[in-house]
């Protein structure tokens, strides 16, 4: 117990001096004391178990896909970036963490395992979710407006420039002699008037 004093008061003595502020040593004394305590050790041990669970429970939430070759690994993860999760809207499959994009890439590796081809996946999560799945919709008559828009919107920006601009240079006409004489005669007539 002395043993336990003479290190409690070192503890004190050099806390007081980096912290710079006195602790009563009853204090210093019940705190060591409770640590060794077996129901604070129980409440650490029982702290750490559940750290241990919730981490465990967050790994946990990880899909993981076992495939056959390295081939097929990165053809899923090619499909995971050409398509949009459905509700984060800019951000693609394999960034999304929402539960609609764990959805998918779970059902894209069930058609994977099935053996369907790229395409024919493509193809499903377009007739499912519609051309706004792919960040490269198809080239077809509901999506004219967005493939060919940007292209006729700058041509005719630079339609319109071109004829502002013909419109502000266009050259004064020259003044025929009798003109020059006429306006030079009349300019005379203001000077002497005022």
């Amino acid at each position: 117990m002395s043993i336990n004093r003479s290190v409690n008061s070192q503890l004190l003595a050099a806390n007081q001096q980096t912290i710079n502020f006195s602790v009563h040593p009853e204090l210093v004394e019940g705190f060591i004391r409770g640590f060794d305590s077996l129901a604070l050790r129980g409440r650490v041990a029982l702290f750490f178990l559940f750290l241990c669970v919730f981490s465990a429970s967050s790994h946990a939430a990880i899909d993981v896909y076992e495939f056959k070759t390295p081939v097929e690994e990165q053809r899923f993860q090619a499909l995971m970036g050409e398509l949009r999760c459905p509700k984060c809207q800019n951000q693609n499959l394999a960034g999304s963490d929402a539960e609609i994009a764990k959805d998918l890439k779970k059902r894209t590796y069930q058609l994977m395992e099935e053996g369907k081809s790229d395409n024919e996946i493509r193809d499903y999560m377009i007739e499912r979710y519609g051309d706004f799945i792919t960040y490269k919709p198809p080239v077809r008559g509901s999506t004219y407006l967005l493939w060919f828009g940007p292209f006729a919107l700058l041509m005719i920006v630079v339609i319109a420039l071109v004829l502002i601009r013909r419109r502000q240079v266009a050259p004064a006409p020259s003044l025929t002699a009798e003109e020059s004489a006429r306006l030079t005669e009349l300019l005379k007539r203001s000077t002497h008037d005022q």
